[in-house]
């Protein structure tokens, strides 16, 4: 599943990223649109987009997606960054 996660990680664009994070925030489509001061409609097709990139069936799906996936922080949860035992020193890089 970790290369199916960052097939869809590579296709998300930042603006994509940037509207996941907002949706976590709990901001509406509407809200959303203003904070990026883009129409709600360019909103909607990114909702769209997103839950269909990340096979998620809606709001709640895609917010719990994020937060697996290290994508959005809420609240200082899951913000921390993972240690990097890849190096062998269990550190962050």
């Amino acid at each position: 599943m970790a290369s199916g996660e960052s097939q869809v990680q590579g296709s998300l664009s930042e603006r994509e990223l940037q509207v996941i994070e907002l949706v976590a925030a709990g901001l509406t489509n509407q809200e959303i649109a203003e904070k990026l001061e883009i129409s709600k409609r360019t909103v909607d097709n990114h909702i769209s987009n997103i839950l269909t990139k990340t096979e998620t069936d809606n709001r709640v799906a895609l917010v719990r997606w994020a937060l697996q996936w290290g994508k959005v922080c809420i609240d200082n949860v899951n913000c921390c960054p993972l240690p990097d035992y890849k190096n062998g020193n269990g550190t962050s890089p």
